[in-house]
This record gives structure tokens, C-alpha cells and sequence, in this order.
């Protein structure tokens, strides 16, 4: 049996004026490390330690443009719930604080650190982000 149609219920659904995503210009494209490859280069390259997280940095040298990040959390952080967390917490922090920071041509590795990353402030790491990235830039050859 199908419900009897009233007329005049609701308001016409309208599609929105313009995609409520947040879009960055290409130069600051951010792209997600997939392969151990990438993750293994870039553990090999320059380390910045910060009392959330642990930053990995290498500059590729390839014709792309593109600023990678990789996350990682490992079980030394806890259970599912809270390596997830940490992960969502670092994207987070990538898409704020990165895009007018980061050197296009990069990768970059967030390892997260047990207890700190899911339980520091949200600002702090902010701020941790912020200086691991001028140490990192600023031992540039």
C-alpha cells in the first residue's frame, strides 16, 4: 500500500549555488602517500620531533609539482578507535595548516605519538605543525 500524497507539504529542494567543499588553487594541490616506497623514503629523510607528533620530510625530485602527506598511527597508539582518531585529528590539521606552508615538490609523513596526538589541543598542534615545518624548511641546503 502506498501512502496517500498531501499536497503542499514541505519547500521545494533547490540546488545549492556553489559546492560547499572547500577547493584549493593547483599550485597547492595536496595529494595522500599510498605506497610503503614513499613512506620508507620519506622515514629516511629529514625528522622533526614536536611533543603531538613526528614529522617526516623529503623533497622528491621529480617534475610534479604536488605536495604529498602520508599519516601513520601505529598499535602503540591503542586500539582501532584511537589510531583512527589520531589519523582524522592529523588530516585535520594537515588540510588548516598546510596548504600556505608546505614547498610544492615534497612529501610528508605525520606519525602520530601515543597519548599526545589524541589528547593534545587541537591549537597546540596547530602549533606544532607550524614550527616542525620551519625547522624542516629551514635546514634547506
Amino acid at each position: 500500500m502506498t501512502p496517500p500524497e498531501t499536497p503542499g507539504q514541505g519547500q521545494p529542494a533547490e540546488a545549492p549555488a556553489a559546492s560547499p567543499a572547500v577547493s584549493l588553487c593547483p599550485a597547492d594541490k595536496i595529494e595522500t602517500l599510498k605506497n610503503r616506497p614513499d613512506f620508507l623514503r620519506a622515514a629516511q629523510a629529514r625528522r622533526q620531533g614536536t611533543a603531538g607528533f613526528l614529522l617526516q620530510a623529503r623533497q622528491r625530485h621529480d617534475e610534479s609539482a604536488a605536495i604529498r602527506v602520508g599519516y601513520t598511527a601505529s598499535k602503540k597508539i591503542g586500539n582501532a578507535v584511537l589510531r583512527n582518531r589520531a589519523k582524522r585529528r592529523l588530516r585535520a590539521l594537515v588540510r588548516e595548516a598546510l596548504p600556505g606552508r608546505a614547498l610544492a615538490g615534497w612529501d610528508y609523513v605525520l606519525v602520530a605519538r601515543p597519548g599526545a596526538t589524541v589528547e593534545r589541543a587541537f591549537s597546540d598542534l596547530l602549533a606544532d605543525l607550524t614550527q616542525a615545518l620551519r625547522q624542516i624548511h629551514r635546514e634547506q641546503p
